[in-house]
């Protein structure tokens, strides 16, 4: 008689690793380095900006997730420009993504106050200059015509010195938190 073939028995699989995911917590400080310049005067909400992680991200038992380096982006939220006398200028950003992966942050603004009283200061101070001016060169006539030429001057000035955009630097570093955990597989 031949003998029985062999039961040959298939190799047990191995069982799946079970992948833990990494989790990045809630209020977690992100630390970026800005790869542009952002300014108030040039983007408006929705523009985007990119930047990179200036320190590793960790997860909450310590082990790194996101390494310094890491290509963050994200968007302005807020962008108001210096208004001509009184108004102040602010500029918001928030972190979009870390490595592609979305997140939710908290905002960062900037935020410059109006100029107002030091308008008027400069304003009227270049008006009676003028005036007085005006009123040793020519008696009344040429006070007026000085009051008025200086107080032009003086609002000019006021206008060209404090109207400064608000601006967020290339290679600046800027904080956020993230408002939500980040999980990572």
């Amino acid at each position: 008689t031949t003998p029985a073939p062999a039961m040959t028995q298939a190799p047990a699989e191995a069982p799946a690793p079970v992948v833990r995911a990494k989790v990045v917590p809630r209020g977690t400080t992100v630390s970026v380095s800005m790869s542009q310049t952002l300014s108030a005067g040039r983007n408006n909400v929705g523009d985007g900006f990119r930047g990179v992680l200036s320190a590793p991200l960790h997860s909450r038992d310590g082990a790194v997730v996101f390494p310094r380096g890491t290509e963050v982006s994200g968007t302005v939220v807020a962008s108001k420009g210096r208004g001509r006398f009184k108004g102040a200028g602010d500029l918001g950003i928030q972190l979009t993504s870390i490595a592609g992966r979305e997140v939710t942050s908290s905002e960062y603004e900037v935020a410059v106050k109006g100029k107002g009283k030091r308008t008027a200061t400069l304003a009227g101070g270049g008006a009676g200059l003028g005036a007085i001016i005006g009123g040793l060169a020519g008696g009344g006539k040429g006070a007026l015509i000085g009051g008025l030429a200086g107080a032009g001057a003086g609002t000019a000035g006021a206008a060209y010195t404090g109207n400064k955009d608000v601006v967020i630097p290339a290679e600046s570093r800027v904080t956020f938190r993230l408002t939500a955990p980040l999980e990572v597989r």
